[in-house]
């Protein structure tokens, strides 16, 4: 039967102006027998991996496409918003096999690195030099071809033609659309001639932009949405209805006398090589090691060794046996590089004062980790698995995250960049969508809904609600506004629901960093980001991993900031240095914070019902921590008054079976962490640390097949160990209850000595320590309340703002009072703040106000701000009622008068 393959189509990742949901797309063409389908959205690939893997699901070729804008000069030249010339002709490009399809995300990379003007742009210069494996079509009226043709500007259209057809060859199409336009007629007329005069086929598209005929009211008002218009305006962007999926018979219809350039569709369909953009494996980054060294395993024991003797002293045949056996495992499954990056950036980090965390996850069960280190949790120590972190027989790549402190972790970056190039590094992309509440707004706008109505509406959305039409079902007062008769409430409810979840801007991932062993962009497409420097891929989260490239996550973490700013305090007040990775961990008062539930600001243990269970628990050293860390969660949290009655010897503890006392113990006989589950595995049925991470995993993800087969073989290897068949039996099904929740012990016990670091400087140093907390919660008035009601509670005394003492953020003076920071006076600004205490450590302390006035820049917002909470309270013969004037009038006399 005859067909066709839709060659010019947008997604929603065409954002604000393609509705197409991918999945619906692929479909769609599947429903219609259309054996392959391309994605060619406005100058991105934001959408590849989804499309291609919903094609493949579907038994459909992806044909992966973008419709690129080419400048008329060089994508560095900037001019005019409106000129073809900077803004870009559209060109439709397509990968024709992998060579194209890197060579596409170059271009496209290449045009938001260098191009970027409103949109990403390339040039013929880039188009030429990146051709290989691509073909090229003329696109729509915004086309170069049909653009010329339009204006009455044959002479630059033939040469346009001649030009793309010497860089493309057999591979240039010129495209025929028809959406009722009279400019199409023309266009098409004459690219029908331009065909036969040049020998280029021609193909027919319909730059879709919805799937189905019905959608385009939602689609209208998404383009209002983009362009910010109301959906009645007359003058406003109008699209012509006709851009949507539309099958074979629809497009012949359109045109009759192109049956041979609709099959041109199907020509280039079969052009398309079958290839895959995902890998098997990820591509591992190359660490740049010293001479001297064979390799990086070599360099990576090195290294190992140096530090474990650091570490422990003397290295013992345990240690030894530990990391030989942990070296060997990164070494077979590739893993050196990755390890010697790390540890590179951690401990160039450390050594430029940025505050790095003990660890985070599984990455601290490896005693590798700690020797070199990335780490600072003694894994041998605290009985953490390797297998946890890098399981031997399930391959899988190592997830090493990292916390910075805040400002840390933008150094570490720059570094990164610096070390690795701007080419082998990059963030990660993310897509806002329309949530419930903003998709009724937006719509309620477009259709001019009264803003108090479009509040009641959202109001009356639940919270957690999945979706809007799911809060019609949950919510009977959402649902009333729905049923109310009101045709302009529910139209816009109507269209709300359509536009839900369709991709609305792009961000940056909090933490997520690629790096790779050469130019990113052989591999995935690059876009810049308004709010980052550094280029991130155009493949989001877990998606870029199965493109091939290496996540690694630099997490940004309050806590660390605070601490850091908790030492610098204590520095400045008494030249103090604290070094809080070798505070001791039996530390009394430490513990007795813990023990009378003075937790407050302290990481992971501040919540009331926390606070409530350690003055119960009454923890005497860092496994109660852990354990408390691990237990206070959804779920576990039912064991914790068993827990504490069996510390307290309230009740006696028990163990499922005697083998399982020494894994055990440290719980009293409750399993908390997924390692005691791996740890029972390997001490009764004898299974190695590896098989017994895959029961484990099977198990909190209940895989009930891989769970049954595992169980016959756990039972059969206890018996073989000498226990009942049903005493192995209930064993297996405490395994799989605590599997459900039981946490990461590995994570818990760093994230432990953070708590522990945080409430050791609060034990020791209250006012620095609260003053940090402070600092940290600038912009949040209640928090700033609470904590110093709490700075009340340990005696310790904030001083108001003042411009004679005072410092951007809250400080500690010689007297250990809290002074108040300036930053968080509203409507003062940093500009002033900074000029204030420059001010001051140029010329010394303020006289009075006429002295301020002289020497500060000042405008009256902020002047008064600081009046307002007593800042010049100090100064003699002022009070802060006498703050008024006009604007401009910050001269010496006028300064004078104030005080008169």
């Amino acid at each position: 039967m005859p067909n066709l393959v839709h060659l010019h189509v947008h997604t929603q990742y065409s954002i604000l102006d393609g509705l197409s949901d991918i999945k619906k797309l692929v479909s769609r063409a599947k429903e219609l027998e259309m054996p392959a389908v391309a994605i060619t959205d406005h100058g991105n690939m934001y959408g590849v991996v989804d499309f291609y893997n919903a094609a493949k699901k579907e038994k459909i070729k992806p044909i992966i496409g973008c419709e690129a804008y080419v400048v008329e000069g060089s994508r560095f030249e900037k001019g005019s918003a409106n000129s073809e010339r900077t803004r870009g002709f559209h060109c439709v490009l397509l990968a024709k096999n992998k060579i194209g399809y890197i060579n596409l995300c170059k271009l496209i990379s290449l045009g938001f690195k260098e191009g970027f003007y409103y949109n990403s742009r390339v040039d013929r210069e880039l188009l030429e030099r990146y051709s290989e494996g691509l073909i090229c079509s003329s696109a729509c009226l915004a086309g170069e071809i049909p653009y010329y043709i339009w204006n009455d500007n044959m002479e630059k259209a033939e040469a346009a033609l001649q030009w793309y057809k010497k860089v493309f060859k057999d591979d240039f199409y010129l495209e025929l659309m028809s959406h009722g336009l009279e400019k199409q007629r023309k266009v098409n007329d004459t690219l029908r001639i331009l065909s036969k005069k040049y020998d280029v086929k021609l193909i027919v598209t319909n730059d879709v932009h919805y799937i189905r005929q019905e959608d385009r009211t939602a689609h209208d008002i998404l383009i209002c949405i983009n362009t910010n218009s109301d959906y009645d305006d007359e003058k406003r962007l109008r699209y012509s209805g006709e851009e949507y999926f539309k099958t074979y018979n629809e497009m012949l219809e359109l045109f009759p006398e192109d049956a041979e350039a609709l099959a041109n569709t199907l020509e280039i369909a079969d052009k398309v090589e079958e290839y895959s953009i995902l890998k098997d494996n990820v591509i591992v980054p190359v660490f740049d090691i010293p001479e001297g060294y064979e390799d990086e395993n070599a360099y990576l024991r090195k290294l190992t060794y140096d530090g474990a003797e650091r570490k422990y002293g003397e290295i013992t045949d345990d240690i030894r046996k530990r990391l030989d056996y942990e070296l060997s495992v990164i070494e077979r499954m590739g893993f050196p590089g990755y390890f010697l990056i790390v540890q590179d950036y951690i401990n160039h980090s450390r050594n430029h004062g940025v505050i790095v965390g003990p660890g985070r996850g599984s990455a601290a069960g490896s005693a590798v980790a700690y020797a070199i280190g990335i780490t600072n949790v003694d894994p041998i120590k605290y009985h953490l698995l390797f297998e946890r972190f890098l399981n031997p027989e399930r391959v899988s790549m190592p997830d090493i995250d990292v916390d910075f402190d805040d400002a840390g972790r933008e150094k570490v970056l720059e570094y990164v960049v610096k070390k690795y190039g701007d080419d082998h590094v990059a963030q990660i992309v993310t897509f806002g969508t329309m949530a419930s509440k903003m998709a009724l707004r937006d719509v309620g706008r477009v259709f001019k809904l009264p803003i108090p109505v479009v509040d009641r509406i959202c109001k009356k959305v639940p919270d957690k609600v999945k979706d809007i039409g799911q809060a019609i079902k949950d919510s009977p007062d959402f649902a009333a506004e729905y049923n109310s008769g009101d045709e302009d409430v529910k139209r816009t409810i109507d269209y709300a629901i359509q536009l839900e979840g369709v991709v609305r801007q792009t961000g940056v991932h909090a933490c997520g960093v690629i790096i790779g062993p050469e130019d990113l962009t052989n591999h995935v497409p690059l876009a810049s980001a308004k709010d980052s420097d550094i280029l991130v891929t155009q493949i989001e989260g877990s998606k870029v991993e199965s493109a091939g490239m290496l996540k690694m996550d630099f997490l940004g973490l309050k806590t660390l900031s605070i601490m850091k700013d908790a030492i610098d305090n204590i520095k400045n007040r008494s030249g103090e240095e604290i070094d809080i990775d070798n505070i001791p961990l039996d530390d009394e008062l430490t513990y007795k914070l813990f023990q009378e539930g003075g937790t407050i600001g302290v990481f992971q243990f501040e919540s009331p019902g926390m606070q409530k269970y350690l003055k119960e628990l009454m923890p005497e050293n860092i496994e109660d921590l852990i354990a408390m860390n691990a237990l206070y969660r959804p779920g576990p949290m039912d064991f914790i008054p068993l827990f504490i009655d069996r510390k307290r010897g309230r009740k006696p503890v028990e163990y499922p079976h005697s083998c399982l006392e020494g894994i055990l113990k440290a719980t009293y006989g409750i399993m908390v962490y997924q390692e005691q589950i791996m740890q029972t595995a390997q001490a009764c049925a004898g299974f190695s640390l590896g098989k017994a991470d895959i029961l484990r995993r099977a198990m909190g993800k209940k895989k009930m097949d891989v769970m049954m087969s595992m169980k016959k073989e756990f039972v059969e290897g206890s018996v073989n160990n000498g226990i009942e068949q049903k005493n192995a039996e209930d064993i297996f099904d405490i395994m799989v209850r605590f599997a459900e929740y039981g946490f990461n012990r590995s994570h818990a016990a760093a994230y432990s000595v953070i708590a522990y670091q945080t409430a050791y400087l609060k034990a020791h140093y209250p006012a620095e320590f609260m003053a940090a907390v402070l600092t940290h919660n600038l912009n949040d008035i209640k928090k700033i309340s609470f904590f110093i009601e709490e700075c009340r509670r340990l005696n310790i005394s904030v001083r108001g703002p003042n411009v004679n003492e005072s410092y951007y953020n809250f400080g500690v003076n010689q007297s250990g009072q809290i002074v108040y920071g300036l930053a968080g006076i509203k409507g003062v600004g940093m500009a002033v703040v900074q000029e204030i205490t420059e001010e001051r450590k140029k010329a010394g302390q303020f006289k009075d106000i006429v002295d301020f006035l002289m020497r500060v820049s000042i405008n009256r917002k902020a002047l008064e701000a600081l009046a307002s909470v007593g800042a010049f309270d100090s100064f003699p013969n002022i009070h802060r009622a006498q703050f008024f004037f006009k604007e401009k009038e910050t001269s010496p006399p006028f300064a004078e008068s104030l005080i008169k």
